[in-house]
Order: structure tokens, then sequence, then C-alpha cells
């Protein structure tokens, strides 16, 4: 079934291109989102999420997977503000500053996932980031020049990452699995936008090999502990997105770029690349009060086994998670939802939805490496989406995550949460 899909996806998407993000631009009145303002606005977004599991956070020390056990948490993800600032008309300055579980500093975190122990690891969470902070300057409404911090579109979710345009109390599972999210990194971009088209193409700093890791594949080697950011190999990014057909939105996003020079210690990696291989397709469907999307990501990773001995040998103390990293990376997932107030003709909007995921952080492994089924997920959940105003919403959701086709323990969640996203003051 997975390789159907998978097919089927990069069919798709092969034959149709890439599709204009509708919160990012409109391209019918030519007015691209990054200069729909006069000099200046602020603004930002937000998430408040409350999770009840039914099981235990370890699965990977008892043989039958997660134990029972019942624990809930009630955070704030992230809190963002952004302000954007006209030096003139064809100038523009964008910031992003996001705050993540609601406080700065370092924090502690169990980790589970090296060989079934119990661990403690310094991480950056509960920090201030800067998410954004670029230049852009425009030459036409089909050629701008930007430079500085900035997002990496590759995946729906990292394209389309504020909480109001997803379902769900969470961002998807596969995504944030596999990739950095919400991915930035600093370099420079060509970005423009045709009626029915947008395109984005960047060099940026690449990863930092010291964080791969079998649970996040390259998702945690997004540089940033150190104070300095290795940009000996960079990497090249990009994506497209068509939006010809009133309400279709498809995208194709794709990264490459060696990590073995980003380490800290590159010397470590002689005569190695570790080349980062992802591509990506994605859609989205709205109209008749449906909205319906899709995507697909599969990553390859090029001397995955000899990073995993380095990193087991030389970078215990780095902070990192150490551990195996696979060759290959999977995910592909489908939502859909259906406004059943559209029958009242109300102003606001309540959409029931089911989301289906697949993700495998180890879907295949070079010969030598060890395999481990725990990494294979397939996640349902069904919830609503109740948006009292285009850009709030409450949401509720319970999902079931399957462990390698129900061969260990299943995992439930049940959550709630609130999100917005809003220009408070324009000018």
């Amino acid at each position: 079934m997975k390789y159907l899909f998978s097919f089927l996806m990069v069919f798709f998407v092969s034959s149709n291109s890439v599709l204009l993000a509708q919160n990012h631009s409109d391209t019918t009145k030519m007015v691209p989102y990054e200069w729909a303002f006069s000099k200046y606005r602020f603004g930002g977004y937000g998430e408040i999420l409350y999770q009840q599991h039914n099981y235990g956070a370890n699965r990977y020390k008892d043989p039958a997977g997660a134990p029972k056990d019942s624990r809930a948490y009630l955070t704030i993800p992230r809190t963002i503000f952004a302000v954007d600032y006209k030096f003139r008309d064809d100038i523009v300055l964008g910031t992003e500053i996001e705050f993540e579980y609601g406080g700065t500093g370092s924090a502690m975190e169990l980790e589970y996932s090296e060989a079934g122990e119990y661990e403690m690891e310094v991480e950056k969470a509960g920090e201030v980031v800067l998410e954004q902070f670029h230049i852009t300057k425009r030459f036409a409404n089909w050629l701008n020049v930007r430079v500085g911090h900035i997002i990496v579109p590759v995946g729906l979710t990292n394209a389309h990452h504020e909480p109001i345009f997803f379902f769900g109390t969470t961002r998807p599972e596969g995504e944030v699995a596999l990739l950095p999210s919400t991915w930035h990194e600093t370099g420079i971009s060509l970005l423009g936008y045709l009626p029915s088209w947008r395109y984005e193409l960047m060099l940026v700093n690449g990863l930092d090999p010291n964080g791969f890791s079998t649970a996040n594949w390259v998702g945690s080697g997004k540089q940033g502990i150190f104070e300095q950011i290795t940009a000996t190999n960079p990497a090249f990014a990009g994506r497209v997105e068509y939006t010809g057909v009133k309400g279709l939105r498809v995208g194709a996003s794709g990264y490459y770029g060696n990590s073995a020079k980003n380490s800290s210690k590159p010397q470590a990696f002689t005569g190695l690349k570790g080349t980062v291989s992802i591509l990506s397709g994605d859609l989205q469907y709205q109209g008749h009060n449906v909205i319906a999307r899709a995507n697909y990501i599969y990553g390859n990773l090029a001397d995955s086994k000899a990073i995993s001995d380095i990193n087991y040998l030389s970078f215990k103390k780095t902070g990192y998670p150490i551990t195996e990293v696979a060759k290959n990376a999977l995910t592909y997932a489908a939502e859909i939802g259906y406004n059943v107030l559209s029958f009242w003709d109300a102003k606001e909007k309540l959409y029931p939805f089911v989301r289906y995921e697949y993700y495998n952080t180890a879907e295949a492994v070079e010969a030598g490496a060890k395999e481990n089924p725990r990494y294979k997920r397939d996640l349902t959940t069904f919830g609503f989406n109740y948006n009292l105003l285009p850009n709030l919403v409450v949401k509720a959701d319970y999902s079931i995550r399957r462990i390698n086709e129900g061969k260990y323990n299943s995992e439930h969640t049940f959550g709630l949460g609130v999100a917005y996203m809003a220009w408070f003051v324009t000018k």
C-alpha cells in the first residue's frame, strides 16, 4: 500500500508541478504577501496545547513496546512575534522571534532512544529563537533577492507551518520526525511570483552530521549548539508552487548538500561526504466546504553507516543524541475535513477531519547497520478544527499510533489546543 501511495504522489507532482501558498501571496491581485503593507506591520502566531497519553514515554526498553501509563502535559509549544519594515517600496526587512515552551535558557530532557536507556541530555529547549531575519530586494514580482536567516520550505509543514494551516493539535508527526521543524537557515535566495506560480531557490548553510540519529534522521542536524554556524558544506534547496486550478495548490520541494565538513570535528569525517538528498511533493484542495491535503517526503543519506560509527566514537559530549542513522527515511500523509456548519450558513466553521500518516526514520539502512522496526510508525488521527475566526481556531483530536504494523503496543493520545495567527498593527 505504501509503495502504491508513493508512486501516485510522485506521479501527481511530476505531472502537475507545484502550487502557490495561499497564506503567503495572492497572485490574482499580483500583490505578494511579503509586500502587502505600506510601511510596517507587527503580528505573530501561537499555540496552547494540552495532551493526555495512555502510554509510557519509553517504547524502546520493554520488548512489548511502550508500557501502559497515564500522563498529561499542558504546554505553550511556540509563540512567535513578527515585525516587517519597508525601508522603501522595493526593500523589506522581515523578522520573526520564536519563544519555545514559554521560556528561555537550557532545559533537561529524558532521552529514551539510546539503547533503551534513560539518559539526561542538555538541549536548547525553552528558548528564544531567531526564526527569520532577512532583507528582500524586489526587482519585479517574478524576481526578488533575499539575504539573511530564512525558512527552508522543504515539505508541506515547513512551507506552511503556521498552526491555522493544518488539522490537529500538533504538526504532522512524519515531517517533524524526519526534518527540522520549523527549518530555518542562513543564506541567500531567489524568489518570485507569476500568475498561478511561486518559486524559491536558495543556497544556505548545511546540516551537521553529529546530530543525525535514528529517531529524527537528519532533523536534529540543524546547527545551533555552537555559537558559530559552519558553512563549509553549503546546501541547495528549492520549492515551486502552482495554483492554476481554482482551490488547488500543488507543491514540490527539494534539498541537496554535503554535511561531513560541517561537523565540529571535520577531520573525523575525512574522506566522507555525508550527502543529504530530500525530495518532497504536496498538495492542498480547498473548496466546496472541503479541505484536503497530502504530502510525501523521501530522503537519502550517503555514508550513513560511517557517520553512525564516527558519532559513537567522537561526539558523546556534544549534547547531540548519539545513535545510528539510517540511509533512507520516508513519510507520507493525507487528511480531509468538511465544514459541517455550511449547512446552516454560519460565519464560523467546524471541520471534523481524519488524517493518516506513515513515517519511518529508518526506512532502509546500509549493510552492517542494525535495523530497528520500532521506528516504523503509522498514525491515524481524527478530531475537529473549530474556526471561531479565519485566524483563530480551537482544536481537538484523538490519535492512534501503531508501531511496526501493530507488532508492539499501540500508543493513544488525546489533544486540545488553541491557535491564532494575526497582524496586530499594520501601516
